[in-house]
Parts: structure tokens; sequence; C-alpha cells
């Protein structure tokens, strides 16, 4: 079953004070709502639309332009936003969440979307640890059971024939819905809840971007690699070959593939942020299979490897060390290549390149160098 998310960014935040939409305020160095839309960023979730007011459309739209994630413009409620939404989104499932969850987990997302397809319904929701009560007029009229009581969270999760017809009704029935369970309640049956975290806690006021916030290890969920490679030059050709791309050269580089460094440091990071060998083990020099290979199809199968164990790239960064050839003209080119062959956005990727000054081995023009750092993130 398709899987659609609606996040709902289209608010004010006016009770944080922070002048602007507190989404847009920062939160581990990054704005708020960038934490919540990467969340998002998992192989289960197959859309994700997300609601903004006209004020802040261009900056949210931005956010969302990395994941492929569309902005759309909400309504002056969340309600009003959260159905259009609904009329735009093409899942079979719905997920609705507020753009002010960002500690929203993995978990917590994979288990709304098992709990919707098993009972068509999926509300995030904790216990509650203090005692609760009906307060009318400043008395306090009930004191329910605490066992009964439950704090309620996003996302929530829905059948979307469900919970587009529930929008449809409620939308002339005058009533202030302050989440989607409500809506559901009212026109379709009783939610199903599924326990949630504590920590998915929703930023409401400024201390809450300082007071409780969850720890976030910078790799958390990631690894990081380190590649490095060499080749001298002495071949036959009138070319090398960096990151896929032919460049013009008096001489190509000496190696039992097609000798492309970049590819090269760029597979040795990612093999060993995985816990993998390095090239060697798996394409040795011995084997005449690989004799001319080309290296674009060799990273081919480490990125089925890496994918075997539940890792992808998420940024690649290079450096490349050659006195010859004049490198600056094609790094656009090669940084597309890379790009490409990796199945990042452009900006996901970043070649540089230089001389060692005429010092040492390149810069007396022997051969080419190149390091690479890789940021695995899991799939």
């Amino acid at each position: 079953m398709k899987v659609s998310a609606i996040i709902c960014a289209a608010g004010t935040g006016e009770r944080a004070g922070f002048g602007k939409n507190k989404l847009l305020a920062t939160l581990y160095g990054a704005p708020a709502l960038y934490h919540t839309l990467r969340a998002f960023d998992i192989s289960e979730i197959d859309e994700v639309i997300v609601t903004s007011s006209a004020a802040d459309y261009k900056e949210i739209k931005a956010l969302c332009a990395p994941f492929g994630y569309d902005a759309i413009l909400g309504g002056k409620t969340r309600f009003a936003g959260v159905k259009k939404a609904l009329e735009k989104v093409t899942g079979e499932i719905i997920l609705i969440h507020d753009g002010a969850r960002p500690f929203v987990t993995k978990k917590i997302i994979t288990d709304c979307i098992a709990y919707a397809k098993e009972y068509g319904s999926a509300v995030c929701a904790t216990p509650v640890t203090d005692t609760m009560a009906s307060v009318y007029y400043g008395v306090i009229t009930d004191v329910p059971k605490r066992e009964t009581v439950y704090a309620i969270q996003t996302p929530q999760g829905f059948l979307a024939a469900d919970i587009k017809k529930a929008y449809e009704i409620a939308s002339n029935d005058g009533i202030p819905y302050t989440d989607d369970s409500s809506v559901y309640a009212n026109y379709i049956g009783l939610p199903h809840i599924f326990e949630g975290d504590r920590h998915n806690t929703k930023l409401t006021y400024r201390e809450d971007f300082t007071r409780d916030v969850p720890k976030m290890t910078a790799a958390e969920g990631c690894r990081i690699g380190i590649g490095a490679d060499t080749h001298a030059f002495g071949g036959l050709d009138n070319f090398v070959t960096l990151a896929g791309v032919k460049i013009e050269c008096d001489s190509s580089l000496v190696a039992h593939s097609d000798g492309d460094v970049v590819l090269h440091a760029v597979m040795d990071a990612m093999l060993t942020a995985c816990g993998l060998k390095d090239i060697g083990c798996y394409f040795p020099d011995t084997d005449k299979r690989y004799k001319g290979a080309d290296s674009a199809d060799l990273l081919a199968e480490v990125l089925k490897m890496v994918n075997e164990r539940g890792f992808a790239p998420a940024n690649i960064s290079v450096t490349v060390q050659a006195e010859k050839p004049k490198l600056a003209p094609h790094i656009d080119e090669m940084n597309a290549s890379l790009a490409k062959m990796c199945s990042l956005p452009a900006d996901c990727v970043a070649i540089a390149a230089g001389t060692s000054e005429r010092l040492g081995f390149v810069g007396e023009g022997l051969g080419i160098v190149a390091y690479a750092t890789v940021l695995m993130k899991t799939v």
C-alpha cells in the first residue's frame, strides 16, 4: 500500500515569541522543521506534502527541495491546511504529523504505518504520569482514572478513504478540531492508539527549544568512511578517467582496471564505513574479470553491497591532487557524473582539485592521488 505523509507547518507559532514561524527557528543548528522533514525521509514513506503559510512558503519550499517533498499553501487553521493536503495526496495510507514534533523517530513512523494498515487508524499516544483533571471555571469537575488517560501525539495514520471522508463531512460542522483523531472519531469510528515516545514532544514555547531537548548525536544512524587511491602515469592512452569522465592527458594511468582514482577512493570509503573490506578484496588485480574494468560498474556493485548492509551514501567529498591534466574545467562534469552514479543530488557531492606545488610523487607529475570522505546513512 502506498503511504503518504502530510506535515503541518502552516502555523505562525506566536507563543514561542521568535517573531517568525517557530518551525524556522534554530534547533540543533538548523531550522526545527528540517529535522521533522528528515525524519520522514525513509523508504517506508512514498510521498510527503508539507503545508505552509504564504509568508513562509519560499523558505519552507527550499527546505523541502532536497528531500523531494511538495510544499503547498495551507489555510488559516490546521484543519483547513490538512484538508487541502488531503486533496493532493495519493497514498492509500495517510500519516498526518505536526511539523513542530521534530523528535519523532523512525520506529514511531513505521509503527504508525503498521497499525494503520492493521486497524484502519493509528494514533500516537503516551500514558500520562500525572493525575489529570477536568476543570470548569477554576474548579475540578472530574478526575479520570490515570490508567485510562493518554497524551495524544502525532503522527496519526488512517486509511485514505476514511480520513478524506471524515474531513469532507467535518468541513461544515463548525467544530474547532485540534487533531485528526477527533475528526475521525466524529464521523468514522473509534481511533486505535499505539504507544509513542515521551521524547516526541511538541515545540510550543521558546524554552521548548532548549529545555529537555533530546540529545542528538551528530552521526546518529550514520557512518563515516575515508578512502584514498593512487595511480602512476605510464599508460599508452591519451586520457585519464576521473569520476567516470574521460579527460585528455599526455599519458594514462597504469592500473588493472581503468585507473579511476576518484571512484576507487569513494568505493573504499563506502565499504569501510559499512564494516566491509577494501576494493582489492572484492575486485583483486589478480582476477582477469576486472582487467580494464569500468570503475562505474564496480561502484554499482559496491552500492549494492552497502545497501545489503542497510546503508546508502548521504554525501561525498573528494579531493584530487594532480599536476596534470588541468582539472578545473572538468570539475562540474565530474561532480555531476559521480552524483548520478550514486543517485545523489548534485549539492550532496563535491570534488575539489589541486596540485602539490611540484613537490613529491604528484608534484613531479608521476601520478594522481584522490582522497574521499563519505557519509553513509541507514536505509
